[in-house]
């Protein structure tokens, strides 16, 4: 799809009319259709094992089109007509870019260097928001995690990400999936996890006592395409990101102590 934006940029024909003329995607819709294209990108980019194939690429781009009752047809021709009427898609896109950068300050997003980096135990490094839903249909139905400190983290550190999780059912097809990995210069150590229960559920990401960590990211999502009438929505909430130093196993009680103060929290 990315053939579809260098074309795009290459047209050099300016205004030729202020009207979107029939068989054309209106402003609105290039909008909504531009935005999804946009979080297929970073989910390609971001999951590149899961979309390192051109079909596994492709069918993401279609899953786009489906939703919004279009044909990949129609989408060239619109990308074709806008580039003819570049300034007409500029301001489109600029309808674009506000309303992902709107999503993300939604998300309760810090700068990636804004990350804590104290070297004291027992620190919470998660920068979003604690919860999230995941519902059926969503493009993409999840949450991704960079995390960049100013300074790296010590060497050996723990990670454990940690939240409860409530309606999971048996019917359901797919479960929650994590993935959790820690830069270490040339190594990197990854971890890939799912939740099978509702529950307070963990993972623990342990990396080399020898190397210093200058990046934690990974990402929680649910695969929801071909499972979208088993569940309504799946819920989690009291999501964080503690980081332990080398030797410092974090306490089996902690769990418990967060599931309990969440418990409170929700019943005040």
């Amino acid at each position: 799809m990315r053939r579809y934006g260098v074309a795009l940029l290459m047209v050099s024909l300016l205004l030729s009319c202020s009207k979107v003329p029939d068989g054309i995607l209106s402003e609105k819709e290039m909008k909504a259709v531009l935005i999804d294209m946009q979080l297929a990108e970073a989910m390609i980019n971001m999951d590149y094992k899961t979309y390192k194939d051109d079909a596994d690429k492709e069918a993401l781009y279609q899953a786009v089109f489906r939703k919004h009752k279009i044909e990949q047809a129609v989408y060239d021709s619109s990308l074709v007509w806008y580039g003819r009427n570049l300034d007409v898609y500029m301001q489109v896109y600029d309808l674009v870019l506000a309303e992902l950068n709107e999503r993300q300050k939604a998300l309760g997003d810090v700068q990636a260097n804004a990350a804590p980096v104290s070297k004291q135990d027992s620190v919470d490094i998660w920068p979003r928001l604690t919860y999230l839903t995941f519902e059926p249909n969503a493009l993409f139905n999840g949450v991704m995690i960079d995390i960049k400190p100013e300074t790296n983290y010590p060497s050996g550190s723990t990670f454990v990400l940690g939240m409860r999780v409530w309606g999971l059912n048996d019917g359901m097809k797919n479960r929650p999936e994590i993935r959790l990995s820690a830069n270490q210069g040339d190594t990197i150590i990854t971890v890939n996890d799912k939740i099978v229960e509702d529950g307070y559920h963990e993972t623990i990401l342990r990396t080399l006592p020898t190397k210093q960590v200058k990046e934690v990211y990974g990402f929680i999502r649910l695969d929801g395409k071909d499972d979208s009438t088993s569940y309504s929505k799946v819920y989690v909430d009291s999501l964080n990101l503690m980081r332990y130093n080398y030797g410092r196993l974090p306490d089996p009680t902690d769990s418990v102590k967060v599931a309990v103060a969440a418990k409170d929290s929700i019943s005040k």
